[in-house]
């Protein structure tokens, strides 16, 4: 049935959990280009047939108009063009489905695509130049230039401004917090101080020094 595997894609999607990405489907993706380009192939010579076929009635009616024809050539006449009109309306209908179908799939594929750049999008507010190696193979090669593009942008503004716009999105009560750290991170500059983040160590650090490696997974906030 048409439109049958664009409509996994985009089903495919919706099952995901807000704001979480699957591993970009890329056999499902080029199965729908191919139906589409199966779609363009059926459809240009059914349109290079319908505008055949008008033009056979076109000369046909303009032959009854400058000529006086015996009735029974008026009849062979009006059946040629009962038989044309029939394949018209019938090419016509074949490339109507095939039409559809074209711009159902493109519909399908803009809106996979569409919504996962937006999620991918709201990755650049969470995480600085580097995504988690376990969101970064659920890309495909486009959404990862994607993401450099608009992280590079995003860094280039905040930087005119002076202005890290990507942490603190909701003001937070305190602006140190207590984390603990999972990776051995070695000894790093942050604003305040240089810190040794050996795996295991718990400590109270600002929230925009944190933030990046929280992200990252290499830390997490303890709340209790």
């Amino acid at each position: 049935m048409y439109g049958r595997k664009a409509s996994e894609l985009v089903k495919e999607f919706s099952t995901s959990e807000p704001g979480q990405l699957s591993t970009f489907n890329n056999d499902l993706y080029s199965q729908v280009l191919e139906e589409c380009e199966g779609h363009l192939l059926h459809l240009q010579p059914l349109m290079r047939k319908i505008q055949e076929h008008e033009n056979e009635l076109k000369d046909k009616n303009r032959s009854e108009d400058e000529t006086e024809d015996s009735e029974d050539e008026r009849r062979k006449t009006e059946a040629e063009k009962t038989i044309i009109q029939t394949a018209l309306k019938s090419n016509q209908f074949g490339a109507l489905v095939h039409h559809l179908s074209l711009v159902r799939n493109k519909r399908c594929l803009m809106a996979y695509v569409y919504n996962r750049a937006e999620v991918v999008r709201s990755l650049g507010w969470m995480v600085d130049n580097v995504l988690p190696e376990e969101i970064d193979e659920k890309l495909s090669s486009s959404e990862k230039e994607y993401f450099k593009n608009h992280v590079a942008t995003l860094q280039s503004y905040m930087s005119e401004l002076d202005l890290h716009l990507t942490v603190d999105t909701v003001p937070p009560k305190d602006p140190y917090i207590k984390v603990r750290v999972k990776e051995d991170i070695g000894e790093v500059a942050l604003s305040d101080q240089v810190a040794n983040l050996a795996q295991h160590a718990i400590m109270f650090l600002r929230r925009t020094d944190a933030e990046q490696y929280i992200t990252q997974g290499q830390m997490e906030e303890l709340t209790s």
